[in-house]
């Protein structure tokens, strides 16, 4: 996988030097409010989530650790294709880098991975991802119920999509 930049951002393949960046992230009940685990306890949990970051086959999925500055803001890409996620530091919020970060993402997805689309699945209560994801072309698609529980609290899903064809719409 291929580093990637942005006129801020730097898009990089995540190593285990990013622990304790991700550790920061991953335990922060703010940033992992929608996320689809409860905040990590321990050091270990976010270890193996990071491990499973790194080990994505390729040609499965394409996950990049997000830096601004020579810091670890967050994380976006593909876990496994075609599904979009993202968690930045919340400190990060409102500065326009998860939208700097997704369009390089879309735009790479349709033109070098081949996606024909890509989805994505939103808790509904999640009122800023889903004016990002809207702002980048995505429509929803549906609704489910109780998809996701987390800790003890089940969750819902709006499902989204953005199609090759969307992007004639793409800000």
């Amino acid at each position: 996988m291929s580093e990637l930049r942005t006129k801020r951002l730097r898009l990089r393949t995540a190593t285990m030097n990013d622990l304790e960046a991700f550790h920061a992230i991953l335990s922060d009940p703010t940033a992992t409010a929608f996320w689809s685990t409860p905040p990590h306890d321990s050091l270990d949990e976010s270890r193996e989530w990071l491990q499973s970051m790194i080990d994505i086959p390729p040609g499965e999925g394409e996950d990049f650790v997000v830096e601004h500055a020579g810091r670890v803001i967050g994380k976006a890409g593909f876990f496994r294709f075609p599904e979009i996620g993202f968690i930045f530091r919340p400190d990060a919020w409102g500065h326009g880098f998860a939208v700097e970060a997704l369009r390089l993402l879309v735009d790479r997805a349709f033109d070098v991975t081949g996606l024909k689309s890509i989805e994505a699945d939103v808790d509904p209560h999640n009122e800023a991802s889903l004016r990002l994801l809207t702002k980048l072309g995505f429509r929803e698609i549906g609704r489910r119920e109780r998809t996701w529980l987390i800790g003890d609290r089940w969750c819902d899903s709006v499902d989204l999509r953005l199609s090759r064809e969307d992007l004639r719409e793409y800000p």
